[in-house]
């Protein structure tokens, strides 16, 4: 497991668990977003110099055996409501001295999909006001201040992190011919907007009047993905020079070198709180036209989430900004940089 280290500002021990629910049952090798995001919160946590371990686990009970086998664990922040709240108390009581958080992933128009979230989430507000040791949070500012002015209850702000290194490419060669490709990757589901996304591939494909591929992940169509797939495939069949390609998913090492292949990404999605693929863009040299929901990216990089002329249009502009990446890096950085500050304030207050 790792020695706990003495944490320079607090003088005590401090060992952080980032506990994620591992849909795929592969402990510590996960291409789901959450075990990604933990992953490199993690790295950035680590290189600031707090202890930090990311558990896959399959159930309340497998966490609480993991915790009764480690006495060094002073924080666990879980990803996404989904412990049943009973099993959240009986762990609370049991590990007086440890601090829980469970972090909601998503902004409030993502909730329309988890009705079993959302019941989660109200009960954690009651779980925070009847004990010592827990607390609800959310990843993103516009998530934490809603749950503060809509139920005047305390909401953490633990923001993903994303861990930057000397392999990050901010520098790419831009797009003079040839093959154009376009990525639209993600889980697909309806507030993604991947209908809006391909009405812009393909408007990019006539403006360039080149073959172009619009590569959209596959395998994991949820709450009406599935008709998703089946529209967009509609809308591109028998368009000259317009090929759709389905991929597959794959480890995140693996997905970022895909992304890497890609000349722009469109996320313009209706709800984010953060948006990995974005940011694993920006680490290969590969700007995104995204929504004003995403909003730590370049101002340059947003579009109207329903405005597909405005989403080309923006991908125009980017494909034509030799700058597009560097500006995309720095902005990165800016947020990680506040998003660690949160982290720190977070595990050095008192409970």
């Amino acid at each position: 497991m790792g020695n706990a280290i003495l944490d320079a500002e607090t003088g005590t021990n401090m060992k952080v668990i980032l506990a994620y629910k591992n849909f795929a049952a592969n402990r510590n090798i996960s291409h789901i977003g959450l075990g990604v995001a933990a992953t490199t919160t993690q790295k950035v946590l680590r290189r600031a110099g707090v202890p930090t371990q990311v558990w896959p686990i399959k159930s309340a009970s497998d966490l609480q055996a993991q915790l009764a086998a480690d006495s060094r664990v002073t924080h666990v922040v879980i990803s996404a409501p989904w412990i049943p709240s009973t099993d959240l108390q009986r762990m609370t009581s049991a590990h007086p001295e440890i601090r829980f958080s469970v972090v909601c992933h998503s902004n409030v128009g993502f909730l329309q999909a988890d009705t079993n979230g959302v019941m989660l989430m109200r009960q954690a507000m009651e779980l925070e006001t009847g004990t010592h040791n827990f607390n609800l949070g959310g990843n993103c500012q516009k998530f934490t201040c809603w749950v503060q002015n809509a139920y005047g209850r305390p909401c953490a702000l633990l923001p993903n992190l994303y861990y930057l290194d000397e392999h990050t490419n901010p520098h790419r060669p831009l797009y003079t011919g040839g093959t154009l490709r376009i990525g639209a990757f993600g889980a697909t589901r309806p507030l993604k907007n991947l209908m809006s996304a391909a009405g812009a591939a393909l408007e990019l494909a006539r403006t360039y009047k080149t073959d172009t591929e619009l590569w959209l992940s596959s395998g994991r169509a949820e709450g009406g993905g599935e008709t998703v797939h089946n529209a967009i495939g509609a809308l591109l069949a028998g368009v000259p020079n317009m090929k759709l390609v389905p991929s597959g998913w794959q480890t995140w090492p693996q997905f970022r070198q895909t992304v890497g292949q890609m000349h722009l990404l469109l996320q313009p999605s209706y709800t984010e709180s953060f948006n990995m693929v974005t940011a694993d863009g920006i680490a290969q040299g590969v700007p995104s036209v995204v929504s004003d929901a995403i909003d730590w990216v370049p101002r340059n990089w947003q579009a109207k989430a329903d405005d597909v002329c405005n989403i080309a249009r923006t991908g125009r502009h980017l494909q034509g900004d030799p700058h597009a990446a560097s500006d995309g890096l720095r902005a990165l950085q800016s947020y990680v940089d506040t998003g660690l500050q949160a982290w720190m304030n977070y595990l050095n207050s008192g409970f």
